[in-house]
């Protein structure tokens, strides 16, 4: 039995942006465009009344900006969608603070097709968008030079610290599985607990949460 399309919104001020990513999404067959979005404040009601899998959500929009609207979504949907922010530099602000705000990750808007559309399946999956690089660069230039240490660290295992700084660097479950020398079960607990242990919705906001404690050095 064949699965449903996953289900996607585009919110994005510019027509001509949510026109092409439609138009590259709909002819995959196992993806459908529900909705469409122009601003913020639209886009929190139609998330809220489609329910999709994967919300593409542009950063600057008027009204309420793509941050304001990931955190209302997420705050107020029981089982919310995957949200991956949809920008035009990678080290703008604006990315950081969505992160923060609970977005899975983040695509440039001068993204090929193939990793559009691969960006859409990875979180539709579970797994975070993470670009460790863009993100250590960011955490460097939006966190404090010398936070405090997190009270979670402290409650980590050693093998959980090990599994967190990879999960830094971008690597899967499978390839921390290869590794570590562990089963990919083993690494899919660990992840679990990491996630527990730092309040972290998903992988990305666990390694936004380990660079803001300097769990993980900041310095690219």
């Amino acid at each position: 039995m064949s699965r449903p399309p996953l289900r996607i919104v585009i919110a994005d001020d510019e027509r001509m942006v949510r026109t092409a990513l439609r138009v590259i999404l709909d002819a995959e067959p196992d993806m459908e465009v529900v909705g469409e979005a122009a601003t913020g404040a639209e886009a929190v009601p139609l998330v809220r009344s489609l329910a999709p899998d994967v919300v593409l959500m542009d950063v600057r929009m008027p009204e309420i900006d793509g941050i304001r609207a990931t955190g209302q979504i997420l705050r107020t949907m029981p089982d919310p969608p995957r949200i991956v922010v949809v920008t035009t530099f990678e080290n703008d602000a604006y990315v950081y603070d969505a992160l923060r705000a609970g977005a899975s990750g983040f695509l440039l808007k001068r993204a090929d097709p193939d990793e559009l559309i691969g960006a859409v399946r990875l979180v539709a999956r579970g797994d975070s968008l993470l670009f460790p690089a863009a993100v250590r660069s960011l955490a460097a230039a939006h966190t404090a030079a010398a936070p405090p240490a997190p009270a979670w660290a402290a409650r980590l295992t050693d093998r959980e610290a090990d599994v967190l700084r990879l999960m830094a660097t971008g690597l899967s479950n499978h390839e921390m599985s290869e590794h570590l020398g562990v089963g990919p079960q083993t690494v899919k607990t660990h992840v679990a607990a990491v996630l527990a242990k730092t309040g972290s919705r998903d992988r990305t906001q666990a390694v936004i949460a380990a660079y803001e404690g300097s769990f993980i050095m900041k310095k690219a």
